[in-house]
């Protein structure tokens, strides 16, 4: 964990903004008016100049992990103004209170005030985790996302959801805060290796089959080099603000968000712990799999459509052949945020395009789920 001091690249005059032909009262309007929005355009530099020409602050600091240092601040450093660096250790095993009071600390180091912003710049681990502490810090700063991965562009970064880990259970302690803008640019992407790209392939792929059947028979005769990033990533976007702008406090529609994630996550956990950890992806397209089949027992979706999300969850992401502690994950699914007193619910895909949620499932249907994973 460091941080440091870097002098201004830029100047923040308005006269460049205005010279391009921007009207600056109007773009002040939709920023006051912008949290919440989501903005994509492949340049990064240029997709962030135009946030901080009209916005007045007075203090910037910039978190980003070890990775996103080096990869990704480059490409926008160039428009930062003076600012400050905080950088923390990457990875899910830093999504945790220690690593929060180390943002805080440095936050509190220099004299943070209210009127300050954070950008933070990284994927889903570090958006969830600075979000939650500019959420936090003094009872709450603003705060830019820049997400640098897939998964974050299409699913963590958008919808206001915050938090970290406590004792190994994801996102366990958290808040409801949307940040000023979640600014995606896709030219981050070419940052990522392949594994990291097909993790977030999954929440692409969960959306299709929860909201836009057509979208699903489009990327299903597609492999992963195939697909249409940034076609994909405006629609994922599109279904993520409709749902959860609806349901903000995930009350009712917003479960169906979380179709795949009741034993996706407990499988994450459990990976945790052994030699084949998995990356959230490759867990929620487990979850998914597993999670349609007990779809399928309860006459909500048909066998064919069952084999078709089957096979092709198993050609993009392989088969993991690792044994899993059914037990164990089942104790995990006990903690699944959606659960109501000892039941657990889950969202279930109702036909291919729209999803049912707080679907009472028992122990005996999710040990057949895993039995049936193992099996295909």
């Amino acid at each position: 964990m460091r941080g440091e001091m870097i002098p201004s690249a830029v100047a923040l005059k308005s006269k460049d903004y205005h010279a391009k032909g921007h009207n600056s009262a109007n773009f002040r309007l939709q920023y006051s008016k912008m949290h919440g929005r989501v903005v994509i355009e492949p340049i990064a530099s240029q997709l962030l100049s135009g946030f901080l020409k009209e916005v007045a602050l007075t203090q910037l600091a910039v978190l980003v992990d070890t990775n996103t240092r080096q990869q990704c601040y480059p490409l926008i450093q160039s428009v930062l103004p003076s600012h400050h660096i905080i950088e923390v250790a990457a990875g899910e095993e830093h999504k945790n209170l220690a690593t929060c009071t180390q943002i805080w600390q440095q936050l509190t180091d220099l004299q943070f005030d209210r009127h300050g912003l954070v950008i933070v710049i990284g994927g889903g681990v570090l958006g969830d985790m600075g979000g939650f502490c500019a959420a936090t810090y003094k009872r709450g700063i603003n705060f830019i996302l820049m997400p640098t991965t897939l998964l974050a562009q299409v699913d963590a970064s958008v919808g206001g959801k915050l938090g970290i880990d406590f004792n190994n259970f994801k996102n366990h302690i958290g808040v409801f805060q949307e940040p000023v803008a979640t600014l995606i640019s896709t030219q981050f992407l070419a940052t990522l290796p392949h594994r990291e790209l097909r993790s977030g392939f999954a929440e692409i792929v969960k959306h299709c089959l929860i909201a836009d059947k057509s979208k699903w028979e489009e990327i299903a005769q597609k492999d992963l080099s195939d697909q249409n990033w940034q076609e994909l990533i405006a629609h994922s976007v599109q279904i993520k603000q409709q749902i959860t702008q609806a349901d903000p406090r995930e009350k009712g529609l917003r479960k169906t968000l979380n179709f795949g994630h009741t034993l996706g996550h407990a499988i994450e956990t459990f990976s945790l712990g052994t030699d084949h950890r998995l990356f959230h992806g490759e867990a929620i397209a487990i979850g998914m799999i597993m999670e349609s089949f007990i779809a399928q027992q309860k006459n909500l979706i048909t066998a064919n459509e069952l084999e078709h999300i089957s096979q092709y969850l198993i050609s993009i992401f392989g088969k993991v052949h690792a044994p899993f502690d059914q037990n164990r994950i089942i104790a995990l699914t006990m903690q699944d945020k959606k659960n109501k007193g000892s039941k657990v619910l889950m969202a279930l895909p109702q036909g291919i395009g729209k999803a049912i949620w707080d679907v009472e499932v028992s122990d005996k249907e999710m040990v057949e789920a895993m039995g049936y994973y193992q099996r295909i």
